[in-house]
């Protein structure tokens, strides 16, 4: 996840686009502009960092259907929804499925930039939390599915054809890279970086 953080700002309507990019830019924020949901899915990815900003109401893909697809991809770029005509069920199903706020179009910028800061950091203790994982070897990543399973150290050594000694080697490892003390804390991380 080496990507500069970017807002990735998402409206068919060009110049309030441009002109909520410039205003996150006066504030210091990398932005990008993106005029349909098709157009920041092609250029999202996995290793992305930052937001989406984006209208609900987008021709084609809808901003809710983009929310969904983000999710079926596996990328967890927090969202913070901005409509003209918002309305209950949208902003429940919205906010369910995890954005980060669901804004009117005209709300006050205080709380715009509020609610982006917020998807930011969000996005910082995601990005924060893979790289602690992303130290694993193959092999402690492979233990930590059993441990987060609730398996034992000898049910893990016999499903993996090693010894029970290594097995405490590799977990002792594991909690030391991640900065975890117990098996609870270890599979709460374990879940909230989506390691299963």
């Amino acid at each position: 996840m080496s990507e500069r953080p970017t807002v990735h700002v998402v409206d068919d309507d060009a110049s309030f686009a441009r002109a909520l990019g410039r205003l996150l830019g006066a504030h210091g924020l990398h932005a990008r502009t993106f005029g349909s949901g098709a157009e920041v899915l092609a250029q999202i990815t996995l290793a992305s960092r930052g937001c989406v900003v984006m209208d609900l109401d987008l021709p084609g893909l809808g901003g809710l259907e983009v929310q969904q697809r983000l999710a079926e991809r596996r990328v967890a770029l927090p969202i913070v929804f901005l409509t003209g005509r918002g309305d209950i069920p949208s902003s429940v199903r919205a906010m369910r499925q995890g954005a980060v706020d669901f804004l009117e179009k005209n709300a006050p910028q205080a709380q715009l930039l509020a609610a982006v800061s917020r998807a930011l950091a969000a996005d910082a203790a995601r990005s924060s939390l893979y790289n602690r994982f992303a130290n694993l070897t193959g092999r402690e990543l492979e233990i930590l599915r059993h441990v987060v399973r609730g398996r034992m150290n000898k049910q893990i050594a016999a499903d993996l054809g090693i010894h029970e000694r290594t097995v405490k080697l590799h977990r002792s490892a594991i909690t030391a890279k991640l900065g975890v003390r117990s098996s609870a804390e270890l599979a709460s991380l374990a879940r909230d970086a989506g390691v299963s």
